[in-house]
């Protein structure tokens, strides 16, 4: 039973190290403000076209910032979530045999 703990705990680091390597995005106004995250929901960076910057104002930013920031931690999320479940099914398999003994 320890070494499919063991073996748990390694797999939760490699998806942890996958997610890491995914992009996602999030972004508001056809894509004048963008916002890169990883799968473990990590803010790469923030793009806010130039134009733009320009003609908003304040309180119209940081509410836009807010909804790009939050579809990126979205989607962030849904990945996270089929790679945990990947992970899951493939754990069960190997403890299917562990409670039936």
């Amino acid at each position: 039973m320890f070494d499919k703990l063991m073996e748990a705990q390694q797999k939760a680091g490699e998806v942890k190290k996958r997610l890491d390597a995914i992009t996602v995005s999030g972004s508001v106004e056809g894509g004048q403000i963008l916002v890169i995250a990883n799968g473990n929901k990590v803010i790469q960076s923030i793009h806010i076209h130039e134009t733009f910057l320009q003609d908003a104002d304040k309180d119209e930013l940081e509410e836009l910032l807010v909804t790009a920031i939050n579809k990126a931690i979205e989607q962030a999320d849904n990945v996270s979530q089929s790679e945990m479940a990947a992970m899951t099914k493939d754990m069960l398999g190997g403890f299917g045999g562990l409670f039936g003994k």
